[in-house]
This record gives C-alpha cells, sequence and structure tokens, in this order.
C-alpha cells in the first residue's frame, strides 16, 4: 500500500529523526538516493560519464538534496551545472560541494553562459521550491523551466515538481512537469491526487529512515494488488447465492433502459449471488441477462437484499424520485448514483441507520455542493472530504484520480491508482455503480467496497481497452480477468 502524509508531518518526522543523527546525515541520505535515481535514468538513455545535467535549484533545503546530488554524478563523470533561481543564494555546503567535485553554479540571469547546451542537456532536475512551495513558479523561475526544458530533456522532480500544493494537489500557476518525481522518506498527497499527480510522472520513494517517526494512519492511501485481494470476497464451500450477497438495482427508464442493464452487468460480474432488479427496464434486462430477478413494482416489495445501487438512468420524474425514496427508507448498504444524486436530500442521508455510498462525479459534486464545477476539478480532495462530512457517507468521486473519503474521523482518504482516460465513456459509471454495490452486498465495509471496485473498474478499462476504443459493456465483460489479475 502506498500512503502518503501532510508537509506538516513529514517535516515533524525529519525533525525528530535529525536530532538523532548527526548534521546533515538525513540530506545526505536524500542526495545519495536522488543521485542514484538519476544515475538510473541517464544510463538508461547511454551512459553517466560525459552526460550533461542542468540543477534548477532554489535556497532550501530542497536544492541542497540537489546539489549534493550533482556533486556525486559530477565524481563519475558528469558534467554538472547549477542554476540559482534566486541569484547569488543557494545551499551553502551543497555549492561547495559540487564545486569541489567539478561542477558549476551559475545564477539564472547568467546561465546564458551554458546555452551551447541547448539541444544537448541529458537530464533536468527540478530542485525549486520542493514541499514548502506555495502558489505556482515565480516569473523568473517558470522562465528557466521553459528555457532548459524547450529541447525535450527528461525532468527529474526533487520531492515533487515546483509549483504544485504538496498537501492538496491543486495546480494554481506555472508549475513543472516532470517524467519522474523522487521523493522522501514518504509520498505527498500531491503524488497521488491530480492534477499535480500528472504533472509528477514516474515516482520513486527513497528511504531515508522516516517510518518510525511517521503516524500509523496517513492522510492518503493507495491500495495495491494485494491490498485489494485481500478485501475481495471468494466463496466457501458451503457458499450459495444467498450468502454470497444479492444485490438489489433500481435503475433505468422507459427513456434509458441501457443504464440498467449495464448497472446489472458490473453487479453479475462484481461476484454477486444474484441481481435483483426493480424497475421500467425490466424486459432489456432480462434479454441481456436472464438470470436477473426481475421485479416490476417498488424496490421494497422486490425481495431480500443485502444492498441497493440506485440512481443510474433514473431520469428525474416522479418514478425516479419513488425509487430513490424508498431504497434510502431499506436498512441495508445503499449506493447513489447519477440521477439518484440530484434527488438526494441531505437530512434523510444523514438520518439513515445503514451506510450510503455517494459516486458523483465533478459535475455531480459540484452541484451537491453548491459550488461551479472547476473549484471540483481544482480541489478534489478538499471536496470529497467536504462532501463525506456533509452527507455523513462514504463517497467516490470519480476522475482523473478517484477518491473515496467516509465521515469516520482520522480515516485516510484512498486514492485509485489504476484510473484510465478510457473510462471517459458513456455508462461506465454504471458498472461502477454495478460492480461496487456487489462488493456491499458481499459485506464488505462501504471505504473497502468502493475502493475494490474502483480498482477493479480501472484494471478492467485497461484490460479491454488495451490502448483502442471501448464502450461501458466491454468494461463490465474485462471485470472477471481484472479479478483474476488481482488474486494472481
Amino acid at each position: 500500500m502506498r500512503t502518503a502524509y501532510s508537509v506538516d508531518t513529514v517535516r515533524a518526522a525529519e525533525q525528530a529523526l535529525m536530532a538523532r543523527l548527526p548534521e546533515g546525515a538525513l540530506m545526505q541520505r536524500a542526495a545519495a538516493g536522488l543521485a542514484a535515481a538519476c544515475a538510473d535514468l541517464l544510463r538508461r538513455a547511454g551512459r553517466v560519464y560525459g552526460s550533461r545535467v542542468v540543477l534548477l535549484v532554489g535556497t532550501g533545503a530542497n536544492g541542497g538534496d540537489a546539489l549534493y546530488a550533482g556533486a556525486r554524478l559530477a565524481r563519475r563523470g558528469a558534467g554538472v551545472v547549477a542554476v540559482r533561481v534566486t541569484p547569488g543564494r543557494s545551499h551553502e555546503g551543497g555549492t561547495a560541494a559540487l564545486r569541489a567535485a567539478g561542477g558549476h553554479v551559475v545564477d539564472g540571469e547568467e546561465s546564458t553562459t551554458h546555452e551551447d547546451w541547448a539541444g544537448r542537456i541529458d537530464l533536468v532536475v527540478d530542485a525549486i521550491t520542493g514541499i514548502g512551495g506555495r502558489g505556482g513558479l515565480r516569473p523568473g523561475a517558470a522562465e528557466l523551466v521553459r528555457r532548459y526544458t524547450a529541447h525535450g530533456a527528461p525532468v527529474v522532480a526533487v520531492d515533487l515538481p515546483s509549483g504544485v500544493e504538496a498537501d492538496t494537489g491543486e495546480v494554481t500557476g506555472d508549475a513543472v512537469r516532470a517524467d519522474a518525481t523522487v521523493t522522501f522518506g514518504a509520498y505527498k498527497p500531491a503524488l497521488l491526487v491530480d492534477p499535480a499527480a500528472e504533472r509528477a510522472g514516474a515516482l520513486r520513494l527513497v528511504d531515508i529512515g522516516l517510518d518510525a517517526e511517521l503516524p500509523a494512519v496517513p492522510d492518503l492511501e493507495a491500495l495495491q494488488y494485494a491490498d485489494v485481494a485481500a478485501l475481495l470476497p471468494v466463496p466457501a464451500a458451503e457458499s450459495d447465492k444467498y450468502r454470497r450477497g444479492v444485490v438489489g438495482i433500481a435503475a433505468g427508464s422507459t427513456r434509458y433502459p441501457g443504464a440498467a442493464v449495464l448497472a446489472v452487468s458490473g453487479a453479475l460480474r462484481g461476484g454477486a449471488g444474484a441481481v435483483r432488479y426493480a424497475g421500467p427496464g425490466g424486459e432489456a434486462v432480462i434479454a441481456r441477462h436472464p438470470e436477473t430477478l426481475v421485479h416490476a413494482g417498488r424496490p421494497s416489495e422486490a425481495g431480500r437484499v443485502q444492498a441497493w445501487v440506485v440512481g443510474p438512468g433514473l431520469g428525474d420524474g416522479t418514478e425516479a424520485v419513488e425509487a430513490v425514496s424508498d431504497v434510502l427508507a431499506t436498512e441495508v448498504p445503499v449506493l447513489v448514483d447519477a440521477d439518484g444524486l440530484r434527488l438526494l436530500d441531505v437530512d434523510v442521508v444523514r438520518a439513515r441507520t445503514a451506510p450510503t455510498v455517494l459516486t458523483p462525479h465533478a459535475g455531480e459534486a459540484a452541484a451537491l455542493l453548491g459550488v461551479a464545477r472547476e473549484e471540483v476539478e481544482a480541489g478534489r480532495l478538499a471536496a470529497v472530504r467536504e462532501l463525506a462530512r456533509r452527507f455523513g457517507a462514504t463517497v467516490l468521486l470519480k476522475g482523473s484520480t478517484t477518491l473515496i473519503a467516509t465521515d469516520t474521523p482520522h480515516t485516510p482518504v484512498r486514492v485509485n491508482p489504476t484510473g484510465t482516460s478510457w473510462l471517459a465513456t458513456a455508462g461506465s459509471g454504471d458498472v461502477l455503480s454495478g460492480l461496487t454495490g456487489s462488493l456491499l452486498a458481499a459485506g464488505l465495509a462501504p471505504l473497502d467496497a468502493a475502493s475494490a471496485g474502483a480498482h477493479l473498474h480501472g484494471l478492467a478499462a485497461r484490460r479491454a481497452a488495451d490502448g483502442s476504443p471501448l464502450a461501458a459493456m466491454d468494461v463490465a465483460e474485462a471485470i472477471p480477468e481484472a479479478w483474476r489479475d488481482v488474486r494472481a
């Protein structure tokens, strides 16, 4: 499992560790890890000896890490130039070390001295602001980044790309776009949450000994294959369809019968022992999935279930309002998606005694919060946390990085690492709803069901697309393969 911690938490852990280490030891650990990562990249592209490396350095410890790493590369035969963003100011010890190793240090306005390198730089190291930066790059720094990356040299960010907000993943101005990020001690939220995560490139975590100083509960966590495999329900010898979990689906309408089919498909592929469908799309559902138990009346009259999914394709008519109200009145876990989200009453959701899961995309989340969509997309972490708090629910915020938050105090937000842009296709959210509903019915806690559902959904889309266009039903049909991949 990948875990991420806030800037304040990481800094407190570093201070505690530094108090027990010789002066400068922590920075040397970071520099050694950074130099090794840079050397790996240079070797893949050709060589370390004779390569040309530019360090863009700020005035703080982030710049010091890069300068000491640059000294190590220079001692291995690389040509290294450190360009100071603030004239005359850089980490004193790191600057001396680089010069002693044969590297050069210049100020930003003097860096034209090395413009003969243009187009022949092998690596740019971004060490401008690190985790302490706020509000995007200053104009001078942004210009230096443009100058030294204009010819396509790969960029390695030190700790995180300069210009992004470390704790939130927001990007409020100019920011570095890295090909790789080498981070120290622990991941920071911005490395896992878009839009900042999209600028981080490949991630490499360098162990500098912080683990014993970090709290047991992180701010964010991203489940890996083994974590998801441990959550997935596997039938026992004595299992029957009812013990495996029966999920109810209240979805679709005469106008959108396909939403019902897709939600049922996701539930069946997701391992439900049985699926009960309630709504006007029964004919279309039976035509595609004859094993479905169809009921044309109220959801609460369809028979016993362990969880309900309500909302996809319902529309906003009287029948839709009644279906949402009827499902929310039950005493089993309920997942609300799509049209159902527009019909929610926050007081009704908060009054439920059974768990509720909400699965909005950015536009739906914005409507629920009463803000602009752009505000949600820019601050996804804040949005998902506020929705969970306001509704007293588990919230799965769909998007370029899917986030799952719960209203339970001291519980990390989960980040799904398997998302893919191929999921931007009509109906894929309906499949996710059915899949997650089946996991709720199997007995998974809401946070686990939503996390595992998002993980499998992303893997299924990658499997089905394989670099080519796909439709939502393709995603549903690939869920069993994703399940096998996780458990392999």
